[in-house]
């Protein structure tokens, strides 16, 4: 069996993932690996924004809108951190080519779901897009990192508790050595019917985590975006961002009245959503774009197309929508250093579970939770590095390597993904 070499390996090709390739000195040797193309994450599928503190004067009520919309389950040390590191996560993105949008008086700000101000910065209606291609723009002149498309993740390689490599497959399957791994595999989605996620995309990093008992945290904190298009057809909902609302659409029922509050946080606003399509014996709910003051087509033209695509004109028409999965709120417990419960172990982005976002997810801190702990896993290898205890362990786990090898399908791991979701949920509701 091949075996490559290197100081650190990043399992996933999102914003987390990426920012943490970028962050890393020019003298570590990074191998990047990612499931099918760099641009394949659903952080690319990112539509509202990225949240930023509007100054000292923001700092508290960010902290406590983080916490109101995840029912101060949140750790609040990491929501702390969240929010102090913003500006400079936000300024990361800028100097690594992101051109928010705004005009040359400043960056525009628009307000989500949950926020009781505008403090969410955006690119057009297609955040995730420009700030995946500014940073693979970059990934790609860094001479430093080696990528491996259309590559499965199989498994870690490790011993005593310290992860020494992992095994993938390319064709054949090989494995890497390294000092450090970095898991930035991304959510559960893909497991789901309904989901906002990419299909491939199917808690790869947890079922890892769970085989080799890594310790999870609130795994079974799953949220149901409240508006995607609904269609009849069985395929990935098409997410309408919380912006839209945000910027004055509002949800109607089938007699056309309105029913709840749209900028509640977003399991009020699903719940209000899911409560009235039992009452109308309904698929879906309306969402009405009349009422936004904005230019539609200038402020949302990417959702504008794909209405139009599927014979919808928003600027006449109610659009039809429905809750479907979108994120997922824990996953691998970390440390404000992104360290797992495994030495040389990193998780980041949506697989990680920093404590962030508790019960839910504020709307538009996804983004920016990637940017602030994908650097701080980052940092934390660089401090490591000089006292990593990788060369004290014998590496003869590599010798025939081939040998030990147990595959497991993606059935195997969605059975026990959503094992270890009920567990968790049981644990919560005793």
């Amino acid at each position: 069996m091949k075996i490559e070499n290197s100081d650190v390996v990043i399992i996933g090709s999102g914003v987390a993932g990426l920012i943490c390739a970028l962050t890393l000195s020019k003298k570590f040797k990074i191998i990047l690996l990612t499931k099918k193309k760099l641009k394949d994450s659903n952080s690319y599928l990112a539509q509202g924004g990225i949240s930023v503190c509007r100054g000292k004067e923001d700092r508290e009520e960010y902290i406590e809108d983080t916490l109101i919309a995840g029912y101060y389950e949140n750790d609040k040390i990491a929501v702390e951190i969240l929010v102090d590191e913003s500006e400079e996560a936000v300024k990361t993105l800028i100097e690594n080519g992101v051109k928010f949008t705004g005009d040359k008086k400043g960056l525009f700000y628009t307000r989500e779901g949950g926020h009781r101000k505008f403090r969410v910065l955006y690119c057009e209606d297609q955040t995730g897009k420009y700030i995946m291609e500014s940073l693979i723009e970059k990934i790609l002149e860094r001479d430093n990192i080696q990528i491996i498309e259309d590559c499965e993740f199989l498994d870690i390689i490790e011993r005593e508790n310290i992860c020494l490599g992992v095994l993938a497959k390319k064709e054949e399957i090989f494995a890497i050595k390294s000092r450090f791994t970095v898991l930035a595999t991304g959510g559960l989605g893909g497991i789901y019917k309904n989901t906002t996620n990419f299909s491939h995309i199917k808690g790869d990093g947890v079922a890892v985590a769970i085989r080799h008992n890594i310790e999870l945290k609130d795994i079974s904190y799953i949220q149901i975006h409240p508006t995607t298009l609904y269609t009849k057809e069985n395929k990935r909902k098409f997410l309408i961002s919380e912006s839209v609302r945000g910027e004055g659409a509002i949800l109607l029922n089938q007699k056309l009245e309105r029913f709840t509050d749209e900028l509640k946080p977003r399991d009020k606003v699903t719940k209000a959503i899911l409560d009235e399509m039992k009452k109308d014996n309904s698929e879906y709910e309306w969402l009405d774009f009349s009422t936004i003051k904005l230019d539609v087509k200038e402020r949302f033209p990417n959702i504008y197309k794909n209405l139009i695509e599927n014979n919808i004109d928003p600027l006449k028409d109610k659009v039809p929508v429905v809750p479907a999965q979108h994120y997922t709120m824990g996953g691998i417990k970390v440390d404000m250093n992104s360290k797992t419960s495994m030495k040389n172990l990193y998780a980041i982005g949506e697989v990680a579970c920093t404590g962030v976002h508790g019960k839910n997810r504020l709307a538009s801190n996804s983004l920016l939770e990637s940017v602030v702990f994908g650097k701080r896993a980052a940092y934390s290898i660089i401090d490591e590095n000089n006292i990593s205890v990788y060369n004290n362990i014998k590496d003869d786990i590599f010798e025939n390597i081939a040998d030990k090898i147990i595959l497991t399908d993606e059935k195997e791991n969605k059975n026990i993904i959503e094992k270890r979701i009920k567990e968790d949920e049981f644990e919560k509701n005793r």
